[in-house]
């Protein structure tokens, strides 16, 4: 059964003035991401802004990247909804179009007790026909515990988790729980700033916003790391460290879409507005991030590009 392996981003999604999916740019970011190495990609994602797309729209985003990806990588898209009903819907939309697995996340606004999470989890498992991945996403959703973990990668079709806590503490004990239920999993981080650690420590890759942003970095540092050369893995992993905490001060998704404009892609309009009172701070996020990344893409991108 299909493994998630290797740098995927989650993918950002362009989108027009009237926030419809914005389909040339998004097909251009699709070749940009391949072109440069990327393993799969995960579209539909949190970063993207998947939550505020509606059903038809969603399809049509799945639609689109199966399309221009065309069988080159895996296509993982997020199954995003707050009822297991929906979920199911886009998952089976996501089979009948060629997509590899879907990628599960936690109910989100009204937080369920642990017991009606794992049966959310199980309706859809149950029912999607695709291999799937779990997701722990706390920042925005009740986070997954160790146990629930381990009884859910027993079902034969669970292939993987993404873990986004950030903390390498409970990505070791997901990975200790699953060991202990006798199953082989692919583990990916959500977090960027973790990758090289969570590769250490047995990690298959990760799902990251900065994978779509930063392709070459990313991939730079899982090919380093995959041949032994720790030392220019660790100099690419803490190379991108102040960028990420750059695109994270301005509100959240708006900075990593300055950064991906910064890379030639035409982000359009967030589906969330800012405030007045916002556009100071993104304007000086995108100052910055323009003198951050300039240096970045001359000296390092253009020699890191896979072709």
């Amino acid at each position: 059964m299909f493994r998630p392996e290797g740098i995927y981003p989650a993918l950002l999604t362009p989108f027009e003035e009237d926030q419809r999916v914005n389909e040339p740019e998004l097909r251009k970011l699709l070749d940009f991401g391949i072109d440069r190495g990327l393993d799969g990609i995960f579209p539909i994602s949190s970063v993207g802004e998947g939550i505020h797309m509606d059903f038809d729209e969603k399809c049509r985003c799945m639609d689109i990247v199966v399309d221009q990806v065309n069988g080159r990588v895996p296509v993982i898209p997020g199954v995003v909804a707050s009822a297991p009903a929906e979920c199911v819907k886009l998952a089976q939309f996501a089979a009948s179009i060629g997509c590899a697995a879907v990628l599960v996340t936690p109910p989100y606004f009204y937080k369920p007790a642990g017991a009606m999470v794992e049966r959310f989890f199980e309706t859809i498992i149950e029912e999607c026909g695709l291999p799937v991945i779990l997701y722990n996403i706390p920042l925005f959703t009740s986070p997954l515990d160790y146990d629930m973990v381990k009884r859910l990668v027993r079902y034969p079709n669970v292939v993987g988790m993404k873990d986004s806590s950030g903390s390498m503490v409970d990505f070791m004990h997901f990975m200790d729980k699953i060991a202990i239920a006798g199953e082989d999993i692919s583990m990916l981080t959500g977090r960027e700033e973790t990758l090289l650690s969570c590769l250490l420590m047995g990690a298959n890759g990760c799902m990251t916003a900065t994978a779509g942003i930063f392709p070459e970095i990313m991939v730079g540092i899982y090919r380093s790391w995959k041949e032994g050369d720790l030392e220019t893995a660790l100099k690419l992993q803490k190379m991108i460290l102040v960028v990420i905490r750059t695109m994270f001060a301005a509100p959240f998704p708006i900075g990593f879409k300055l950064a991906l404009e910064l890379r030639g892609i035409k982000m359009g309009p967030p589906l969330m507005p800012p405030s007045a009172a916002d556009t100071y701070q993104i304007n000086t996020v995108k100052s910055r991030l323009k003198m951050l990344m300039e240096p970045m893409i001359e000296e390092y991108c253009q020699e890191l590009e896979v072709a």
